[in-house]
């Protein structure tokens, strides 16, 4: 019996002892703000124990607490309190999480060794599939390098379905947060500890996928996921969740352009312009005016761009439609907070629209039917190496001219236009790539049968893309950018007219990417352009007309500009972005320049002589550095504040008597008496993810001014002026405001909220020369727009069926009325208000659409949708300007709007 109670007692404290054992590791550290998830997978990194659990229990579970060689046992003891949750600890450290009672598991003794053996060695030519994430792939190996604790992992992310790049893929590693986007090539790079990890990848606003890894040395992880292909999802202007908080760039806003297809449009027309109107701080000074404004700044301060190319004038038909053919790119980006280091010669914004380059996989293509126009588009592999895409649109809208209540006005009016986008890469081996993009469009348009107008825009680019080795990447690309503009008049064959010009640059870029560590990326490169501006010619039109020839003198500059930039992680919290850019601007000859008395005004009784400058003479110059500099502290994983601060230069002006772009509007460049556009801007933003992440709530808060702005005097000539400067006043400028924006991105009901505050004044220059508008005074600019809702929502009755909702209000733009008059000279004489002293109505507009899709079968041939819905649903007549006429000795005022009733559409798409 004795021997018995020996032998009982002895097992007991051997159970004890392996008890003990098993939870002997200690640990120390700091886990604040920590969701669970993040908290098991540092415990797995840093200790043996392996935690296994449900998400779902564990979701909403925050970890906040201090270990100084704690047990394990105590801290799940404190994380699980007045959870309902319970753990159980094996002999061989694996940790089992659940609700109730504990969970004791007896598994076989080889079950985990077989887990083992699904353990595959990565191979740099191998990609992996959308069910890869069940396994474990062994990175490189362990013999080399072995005296160094980090390793290598890059590769690239390619779409299953159709084997192309994901650009600005999230890859994440969460125990550290170390996280990078890859590039438009797919490529990413990340130093690691060596060991298990756990790899998330997340497309934009698609799904997220993991990838478990056991690094041993550098190595290569190429990943194949799927795309987020549902058609019927909500506008999404983010790159979502992950990249919400922790992206390092603010005042930067994404759309999908499958997503802007589901927002109710004019006559049903794709715009993809129309969906950056939905961000909080962007907005326009008229309807159907796909010119926008940012942040209280003109129409032309934005660059547009696509791919690299200048697009001039981004709309079709006097402002109705995009000039951007959804089908043929594959992404919109806007900065207009902390404009990246690359990019500048605008002052308040760079809309960045990346052209489509075609499957790689298949041939396919997609095209649409509306009331007004129509589009089709072809995309695909030519050989192993290379794929195209090409896409075309036109519209046979004079029918729609015939509807109008002032037809009679009309008659003889005509509305036409077509568009071609083709683009082509060629992958001549790994480390390098040629891309050709190009786009052409053409408008034709009439008002009554004597006049017609018509403007073309053409674009061209050759980009060559070389990989030197696995941290330094390059592209040079060149290329030419043109936009024209002409007026024929017939109304008396004696006055018969030729109006047109035209602006031309060609220009080079060598772009560079280093990543001197996963906490050093450098971009440096150098940009240059060469204009050719011709302001504008009247020629005469006919035989029978006796117009004078008179052409404007052309314009010559050239613009080069270097840049530099930095982004440097501190650590998991803090990471900056800082760099310049150094900008030179020389006007050419030949030009004949008019000389002024020195401190006068510069009026034509003051002009003292001419200056003859030659070919290729420097008739001015200018020069000036531009500074960028970003952060971001990130407070928890649910929350982040961001800072920007930016200036930028830009050499280049647009000469219009409109507040929006018209085509009748001319560029011009910058002179000796118009000076460049100098001007700066600070911000500073909170963001935060709530409600387990289905809700995205941004607030960003900004001050910027601007110098060297063009205002006219009263009655000033636009069109025509060889001495424009002696119409134009140099004014400075300021904005404020504040933007927020609240999305929903799950759930049948989705959508976003975006309200922004803004102000926007201008004032004549302090130079005692300058003729002063409102007594010198600051004065509402024509966007000055203090508030503006936009609510946008997109509910799913079924995976076929959803319907789109969209309100918008903004505040009425200013205007200067006439307020009285009076007798001077002999003469009734009319006698306006202050600059901008009054307002048009504010704006109000609401739609709504359906959105019908067909099967969804993956082996159709033909996949089809339909979009009906109504523009404008309470057919409000929303002003676009106001204008006065003399009548029966009075001066009466009207107001124009452009859709003054409900506008039906209907459009069917389809895609193969």
């Amino acid at each position: 019996m004795r021997k018995v109670l020996l032998l009982v007692s002895f097992i007991c404290c051997f159970s004890f002892a392996q008890a003990q054992n098993t939870n002997s590791q200690k640990i120390s550290g700091t886990f604040l703000g920590m969701s669970f998830e993040r908290f098991a997978e540092k415990i797995e990194s840093e200790t043996p124990f392996k935690l296994y659990y449900k998400n779902s229990d564990v979701e909403e579970i925050q970890v906040n607490l201090q270990a100084n060689d704690s047990d394990i046992g105590a801290l799940l003891r404190e994380i699980l309190s007045n959870t309902g949750l319970t753990y159980s600890i094996d002999n061989s450290k694996r940790i089992w999480i659940s609700k109730g009672s504990k969970i004791y598991v007896d598994f076989p003794a080889d079950y985990f060794m077989v887990q083992e053996r699904q353990e595959v060695q990565s191979n740099a030519n191998d990609t992996l599939g959308a069910f890869d994430k069940n396994k474990r792939f062994i990175i490189g190996k362990a013999n080399e390098n072995p005296e160094s604790p980090t390793a290598v992992l890059s590769g690239v992310v390619t779409s299953v379905e159709s084997g192309n790049p994901m650009n600005g893929a999230v890859v994440l590693e969460k125990v550290n947060y170390t996280q990078v986007v890859t590039n438009k090539e797919g490529k990413y790079r990340l130093t690691l500890p060596k060991g298990r990890h756990t790899i998330w990848i997340q497309n934009i606003g698609g799904f997220q996928e993991q990838r478990q890894i056991d690094l041993k040395g550098d190595g290569v992880l190429n990943m194949s996921i799927e795309e987020n292909v549902l058609s019927l999802d909500e506008v999404v202007v983010s790159s979502g969740a992950l990249s919400h908080i922790n992206k390092l760039d603010m005042g930067v806003q994404s759309i999908s352009v499958a997503d802007v297809k589901r927002l109710p449009a004019v006559m049903g027309e794709v715009d993809v312009l129309r969906g950056i109107l939905t961000m909080p701080g962007v907005n326009t000074v008229g309807e159907a005016t796909t010119g926008f404004n940012v942040r209280g700044g003109a129409a032309d301060q934005n660059l547009i761009l696509y791919g690299n190319s200048t697009v001039f004038n981004p709309t079709h038909a006097f402002g109705f439609f995009s000039a951007f053919n959804a089908d043929i790119i594959s992404g919109v980006e806007l900065y207009k907070g902390s404009v990246p280091v690359n990019y500048g010669g605008r002052l308040s914004s760079v809309l960045k629209v990346d052209p489509k380059f075609g499957s790689k996989e298949k041939f396919g293509g997609s095209g649409g039917i509306g009331i007004l126009t129509s589009r089709l588009g072809f995309e695909g592999p030519i050989g192993e190496k290379t794929t195209f895409a090409i896409g075309g649109r036109s519209t046979y809208s004079d029918w729609a001219l015939k509807l109008l209540d002032d037809e009679a006005d009309l008659n003889g009016s005509a509305i036409s236009f077509y568009d071609i986008n083709a683009n082509i890469q060629h992958e001549i081996n790994d480390n390098n790539t040629i891309e050709l993009t190009s786009y052409f469009s053409r408008d034709k348009f009439r008002f009554d049968p004597d006049t017609s107008y018509s403007y073309q825009n053409l674009n061209l680019s050759l980009a060559w893309q070389h990989y030197f080795n696995d941290a330094l990447e390059g592209k040079l690309t060149v290329g030419q950018d043109s936009y024209e503009f002409g007026i024929i008049g017939q109304d008396n064959p004696l006055n018969s007219f030729d109006f047109g010009f035209d602006v031309n640059q060609l220009f080079i870029r060598a772009d560079f990417e280093y990543r001197k560590s996963e906490n050093h990326i450098l971009k440096f490169g150098v940009h240059g352009i060469q204009y050719s501006l011709n302001p504008g010619t009247n020629r005469p039109y006919g035989p029978e007309s006796i117009v004078i020839d008179q052409e404007l003198q052309e314009e010559n500059a050239q613009e080069i500009s270097i840049f530099i930039g930095d982004e440097f992680t501190v650590n998991e919290n803090l990471s900056f972005s800082y760099g310049g850019r150094y900008m030179f601007y020389r006007l050419l000859g030949p030009l004949n320049v008019k000389e002024y008395v020195p401190g006068e005004p510069i009026t034509e009784s003051n002009v003292t002589g001419e200056r003859s400058y030659g070919k290729g003479e420097s008739v001015q110059t200018y020069h000036g550095p531009e500074f960028r500099v970003s952060g971001r502290y990130t407070l928890n994983n649910q929350s982040s504040l961001k800072f920007g601060f930016n200036t930028m230069r830009q050499n280049i002006h647009l000469l219009s008597n409109s507040s929006s772009i018209a085509p009748t509007d001319s560029w011009k460049l910058s002179d000796t008496y118009i000076k460049p556009q100098t001007g700066g801007q600070a911000s500073l933003g909170y963001y935060r993810n709530m409600a387990k992440n289905q809700l995205e709530f941004s607030t960003e808060v900004y001050y910027k001014y601007m110098n060297n702005l063009l205002d006219y005097r009263s009655g000033a000539q636009i069109v025509l002026n060889e001495n424009i400067e002696q119409d134009v006043l140099n004014s400075v400028g300021k904005a404020y405001g504040v933007e927020l924006l609240l999305k929903k991105n799950t759930g049948a009901l989705k959508g976003s909220i975006a309200y922004t505050y803004s102000r926007s004044f201008m004032k004549t220059s302090d130079e005692p020369s300058i003729e002063k508008i409102n007594d010198g005074e600051f004065y509402s600019s024509n966007f000055d727009q203090p508030h503006h809702l936009v609510v946008v929502a997109n509910y799913e009755l079924s995976k076929r069926v959803n319907t789109s909702f969209n309100l918008n209000y903004s505040t009425g733009r200013p205007i200067t009325l006439p307020i009285s008059k009076f007798d001077y000279a002999g003469s009734e004489r009319v006698y306006f208000s202050d600059r901008n002293a009054y307002r048009i109505p504010d704006y109000f507009r609401m739609d709504f659409s359906v959105n019908l899709e067909g099967s969804h079968k993956v082996d159709k041939p033909a996949h089809a949708s339909w979009s009906f819905g109504v523009y404008n649903i309470l057919g409000r007549s929303n002003p676009y300007s106001v204008y006065y006429v003399p009548e029966d000795g009075k001066l009466r005022g009207y107001q124009l709007s452009i859709f003054a009733k409900p506008i039906p559409f209907i459009t069917y798409n389809f895609r193969f």
